[in-house]
């Protein structure tokens, strides 16, 4: 592999994406991937990954301690779920009433304390590699997210096989690394939407067609684009063909009626809407199931805002000001959005059919501190906490993994955040162990670690 023709090939997309009205690499990712072998029959069809991001304390929502000494555990209360045996907090009622349809893990363990280094870890199973600050971004040099590694190895023609809603995780204005394809380049990151589903305003962004971008316009453009390639010197290479395939697949999404419907949630009832919640939260994963059900491979949901600030802390609580104490921002801001959109999404994929196919994933990149600080918050604490799986083949009404009297330590089945990539893969019918290549030619195996068969039906 030449990275020479590597950039040259990249620049000449760029190009005739500009010329194209389009600024979406990610839509242009329907190289052939024919001879990709899978490892079994794919349980799962598509992946929902609902990501709270900062870090949900495990001792305030599925692994409580009651019997602890307060300064652990906490003043909230566990309830009953539908599974017996299993109890969660009492401010997720509604998922308690699903527990028979969930799996909770709650061994997931690592090493790494800082938001930025976890994050790519548990998105891409890979370690940065590279010094970092708070405002460190996104880079090529990265491992790729899970998306990006499905969209290389199950490109959709009919759909971008990776979205984003309802924003990347970027507290600082920054998205933090892990969040994009990386080195596997432009063409399998995410299509990233930037805008909030709940509001008037909400804008999907130019795969939808607009008045300003008519389909009338966009044929007009495309005839253009068509006398213009005849004249190409790239008409008769490689590049020129690769370069063809891409537009004619760019064209397609944003000229489909069905991709324009697929992005627009207006076209849900008020009913649904409110089963969701009117919170940015609930009205992301409403268009993650409405994207799932359309096609889209992966699509990732952050929980990123509070108070309605743009790319706000989520989950990470310290109570250091100006933020609320922990225990009354989680019963407050945190765990009533989260409660109502995972209940409803469960709920709307059983009705719909869908959750047998889809695998839906609720986790985020750590858990809290058994101990509370000085503050009366939780700190970062990676080595145990909680995240929750349904559908996609795993098994339901379940707990795996058992972590000690504090869930400072797993105690039993520790699972890593390449185990959970690893399940992932395996759901899809993707071999995790298989090679695939960065922008100099270099070899990596996709995903380290196993699949949690202990989960799996």
């Amino acid at each position: 592999m030449n990275p020479r023709r590597l950039i040259t090939r990249r620049q000449s997309l760029s190009v005739g994406a500009t010329a194209f009205g389009l600024t979406l690499p990610q839509l242009l990712c329907s190289e052939s991937r024919s001879s990709q072998s899978a490892t079994q029959k794919p349980k799962a069809k598509s992946v929902i990954i609902l990501y709270l991001s900062g870090g949900p304390s495990q001792l305030d929502m599925w692994d409580m301690k009651p019997n602890a000494p307060e300064e652990i555990r906490g003043t909230f209360k566990p309830i009953s779920t539908t599974v017996p045996g299993i109890q969660i907090c009492e401010h997720m009622p509604r998922m308690a009433k699903l527990a028979h349809q969930l799996t909770i893990v709650r061994s997931m363990s690592h090493n790494e304390t800082d938001h930025l280094r976890a994050g790519h870890w548990i998105m891409t199973g890979g370690r940065l590699a590279r010094p970092i600050t708070a405002f460190s971004g996104l880079s090529r040099d990265d491992s790729p997210h899970v998306g990006s590694v499905v969209a290389h190895e199950l490109p959709s023609p009919r759909m971008p096989p990776f979205v984003i809603v309802p924003e990347y995780v970027s507290p600082r204005g920054v998205p933090r690394p892990g969040q994009h394809a990386g080195f596997l380049d432009a063409r399998y990151d995410p299509y990233a939407i930037e805008s909030d589903p709940n509001l008037s305003d909400y804008d999907p962004g130019p795969i939808v067609s607009s008045e300003g971008v008519s389909i009338e316009r966009l044929h007009a453009r495309r005839r253009l684009i068509d006398q213009l390639g005849r004249r190409s010197a790239f008409t008769n290479h490689q590049v020129g063909k690769d370069l063809e395939t891409f537009r004619n697949t760019a064209y397609n999404l944003v000229s489909s009626p069905a991709v324009s419907n697929a992005f627009d949630i207006t076209n849900e009832s008020d009913q649904t809407r409110e089963r969701y919640g009117r919170h940015t939260f609930g009205q992301s994963t409403l268009a993650a199931r409405r994207l799932i059900e359309a096609g889209v491979r992966l699509v990732q949901v952050n929980f990123v805002r509070h108070d309605d600030a743009k790319g706000g802390q989520g989950y990470d609580s310290h109570s250091v000001a100006p933020n609320p104490p922990h225990l009354k921002w989680a019963q407050d801001e945190l765990l009533p959005p989260t409660d109502s959109a995972f209940a409803a999404l469960i709920e709307d994929l059983d009705d719909r059919g869908l959750l047998d196919e889809t695998l839906v994933v609720m986790m985020g990149e750590f858990g809290r501190t058994p101990r509370f600080n000085k503050q009366g918050g939780r700190d970062h604490w990676p080595s145990c906490y909680s995240l929750v799986l349904a559908g996609g083949g795993v098994a339901s009404g379940a707990v795996y993994g058992q972590s000690d009297k504090i869930a400072a330590m797993p105690i039993a089945d520790p699972v890593s955040p390449n185990d959970i990539l690893a399940t992932i893969y395996h759901q899809l019918g993707i071999d995790h162990h298989r090679t695939i290549y960065d922008l100099e030619g270099r070899p990596h195996v996709i995903a380290g670690g196993k699949p949690i068969y202990g989960v799996l039906t």
